[in-house]
């Protein structure tokens, strides 16, 4: 079995530990989840397992992780550029983007074939020589797994196996985790996949302003293991606000008894020795009563210092009233390089309604949403604000969080968005740092966060909860679900669909779809 022992991981740019003297044995029926915020160390965690030589650059790793005689199969998070202009056939027939074919992998193409059936993948991608740049996201997620699979691994990794896969492919997803008889790690940022598929919990967690780290492990299901947090972290706070109220009671009483006595002590005359003694023998007592008090207080329940969710909240907005069409849509064919995805689209939008597009992966939803924003984004009478799915789209890499938020250089619109940015966790290093060296998650908030800001009335949004956590969705969830303005969105993750959207399309070849909550 995987075993690390006493493992700690270390940024070496600014020595800031990720893992401290994390134990753990994953066993054989395990269905473990890491969670944690962006740039804890969930993807490095799993990278000291798999590909150790990827991360040897930028952290120092201590402890042993024990794989003796164990096949590692690992989804890393993106699949490599460099595949690009690989055939999908030649992506199968290589171990590496620049190796040559390898012929004896053709022993392998009926299993592939195989699972090309379960995933829901054309076998033409297979046979007519399309290239890795042409296929959606979700496909190449598809073709990570079967390329694993076909390997037959003791250990699965998976590295938020859910970006970019569709609700079916989702569903089938939970019941490959579920039924599997691999011991399986996995990150994920879908709470309804941790919800039904996570056995155990491994919460990863940097506390006091992101200078110490902690790590939690427990063996319950995802939504046991938050509901214990919550009601542990609670009765924790109730205990140590209690202590501290009654101490300060106690001590109000005490220092009025000591200002007396002291007054006392001032006020005796020479002529009554007697009473002299008898209020130099209290004054000692009440030292030593505040002695003891003092070591009382160190023994308090500390008050808990977890890494909360983030707060972000839209304020006022030019309200759309609920019978203005927003847009108004028809397509005959919707294309791409040529390429035609769909045909005879119809959608209208109106008012404050809440609308998302789901769809197989490679139909065309990305390339749809973006269409909406290019119709919408020069109508003078809403305000419209695009959150992409490549977020590189729409921020300026070369700059920091600060210098593309504030729009006004004034102290007052800098104290702002400092505030906006302390509130999602952002460290005092991160907020002066190049959006480049950011992560995924944290390029996330920053989009949303210049939607608030710009106070748009409109919002296009593709996947806009897929790289934050699990703890921050639940936040960006509500604020949107409260939002009184359109939202247009693209989505898989079945908890914004239930929770945010009002109206549910499904994007198919033949065009769109109108569904119930039911369709998920």
């Amino acid at each position: 079995m995987l075993e690390f022992n006493n493992v700690s991981i270390t940024l070496r740019k600014d020595a800031r530990s990720l893992i401290k003297n994390f134990t753990f044995t994953l066993k054989e029926k395990d269905k473990i989840a890491i969670i944690g915020e962006e740039g804890n160390g969930k993807s490095t965690l799993l990278k000291a397992v798999a590909a150790r030589e990827s991360i040897n650059s930028y952290v120092d790793i201590e402890g042993t992780i024990l794989t003796k005689d164990i096949q590692i199969g690992y989804l890393e998070q993106f699949l490599d550029e460099k595949w690009n202009d690989n055939t999908v056939m030649e992506y199968f027939l290589k171990k590496s983007y620049n190796d040559e074919v390898d012929y004896s992998n053709y022993d392998l193409i009926n299993n592939i074939y195989e699972l090309f059936s379960i995933f829901k993948l054309d076998t033409s991608l297979l046979e007519d020589n399309h290239l890795i740049k042409t296929l959606s996201g979700g496909e190449k997620i598809k073709m990570q797994l079967i390329k694993i699979l076909v390997s037959k691994p003791d250990v699965l990794l998976l590295d938020e196996p859910t970006n970019d896969i569709d609700i079916p492919t989702l569903k089938w997803l939970e019941d490959f985790i579920n039924n599997s008889n691999l011991p399986i790690l996995f990150i994920s940022h879908d709470e309804t996949l941790l919800e039904n598929c996570a056995n155990g919990i491994i919460h990863l967690e940097q506390v006091k302003k992101k200078t110490e780290c902690r790590h939690t492990i427990e063996r319950i299901p995802y939504k046991e293991y938050m509901e214990k947090r919550l009601g542990l972290l609670t009765k924790q706070e109730q205990i140590a606000r209690k202590q501290r109220s009654d101490y300060q009671k106690q001590m109000e009483g005490f220092r009025q008894v000591y200002q007396k006595v002291e007054y006392q002590q001032r006020t005796i005359t020479r002529a009554d020795p007697h009473g002299a003694a008898l209020l130099k023998k209290k004054m000692k007592s009440l030292k030593s009563q505040e002695r003891r008090y003092e070591k009382e207080q160190k023994c308090f329940v500390d008050i808990p210092d977890v890494e909360d969710a983030i707060l972000l909240k839209i304020g006022d907005i030019n309200t759309i009233p609920n019978g203005k069409m927003v847009l108004d849509m028809a397509l005959d064919n919707l294309e791409v390089d040529g390429r035609i995805l769909a045909k005879n689209i119809k959608l209208n939008v109106y008012g404050q309604e809440h609308v998302v597009i789901v769809g197989q992966n490679g139909v065309g939803k990305s390339t749809l949403i973006k269409k909406i924003y290019e119709e919408l984004k020069e109508r003078q009478d809403i305000k419209v604000g695009y959150m992409p799915q490549n977020y590189d789209d729409m921020l300026d890499l070369d700059k920091t969080p600060l210098e593309f938020l504030i729009k006004e250089k004034t102290k007052e619109a800098e104290t702002l968005v400092r505030t906006y940015l302390g509130s999602l966790k952002f460290t005092i290093e991160e907020v002066s740092t190049k959006m480049q060296n950011l992560s995924g998650g944290q390029r996330a908030k920053i989009l949303l966060l210049s939607l608030v800001l710009n106070k748009n009335n409109v919002l296009i949004l593709d996947e806009p909860t897929r790289n934050l956590s699990p703890l921050s969705n639940p936040v960006i969830r509500d604020m949107l679900a409260n939002f009184k303005g359109s939202i247009i969105s693209v989505s898989h993750d079945r908890k914004y669909i239930n929770e945010v959207c009002d109206k549910i399309y499904e994007l198919t070849k033949e065009g769109l779809i109108i569904h119930n909550e039911n369709f998920l």
